[in-house]
């Protein structure tokens, strides 16, 4: 039987900690390891616990969400990101992605949404509200620096790689598509992220929906 996705809640909120413990707590793939209600906390928990999965918030005292995924980050802690907020504003969305966070929802999306949220980016795919893929497709810069990707082009193996990945499909799913090993697949992965400088799957997806590679929503 497999382990359980070990979640951290970050959250000022004492009572939306609760409120998605209790949630969370009733099924059997997920545990909860612990609670932090500031960002400061979180980055702290997330050096000690090494959840796979941190729910985040945005606007917390002493540290803030942006702060906390950019700590998380360059300190290389385990756990992948996703944001858990009120918040859909430009100024939240777009350095929460280009931080690193692989989900971002809002707290008025079911619970369902959340529970599969969970289990999609725990298996390294992104997941976003429908209403933040749309915005982030419209609006979203990709990486500062460098500007532009390597001149270094994408074999089509790669190209092949990423529209799949742009179609929300797990390394397994891609493997048993093209034939290859899930090794083989992250190996494609590494190379795609290196030659575009690119952090992540969502923002590989991202990319690719923008160059035209692949038009499938990001929220199934």
């Amino acid at each position: 039987m497999a382990a359980p996705i070990r979640v951290l809640l970050v959250d000022d909120h004492d009572i939306v900690r609760m409120g998605l413990r209790g949630f969370l707590s009733g099924y059997d793939d997920i545990e909860i390891a612990g609670e932090a209600a500031n960002g400061q906390q979180a980055v702290e928990l997330a050096a000690e616990l090494a959840p796979d999965i941190i729910l985040m918030d945005m606007v917390m005292p002493v540290m803030d969400g942006i702060q906390a995924i950019q700590a998380i980050r360059d300190r290389k802690l385990r756990g992948n990101i996703i944001v858990l907020t009120s918040f859909a504003t430009d100024d939240k969305v777009f350095p929460a992605i280009k931080s690193g966070a692989m989900g971002y929802l809002l707290k008025d999306s079911a619970p369902e949404d959340l529970l599969k949220a969970i289990r999609k980016v725990h298996k390294g795919e992104p997941s976003l509200a429908p209403d933040i893929a749309r915005k982030l497709l419209a609006e979203i810069s990709l990486p500062d620096k460098p500007e532009t990707p390597t001149p270094e082009p994408l074999t089509p193996r790669e190209v092949d790689i990423l529209r799949l990945v742009a179609q929300g499909k797990s390394n397994k799913i891609i493997a048993e598509e093209v034939f290859v090993s899930e090794a083989t697949v992250r190996t494609h992965m590494t190379n795609i992220l290196s030659k575009l400088h690119l952090a992540n799957r969502v923002q590989a997806t991202l990319y690719a929906l923008r160059e035209g590679l692949a038009s499938l929503s990001l929220e199934k």
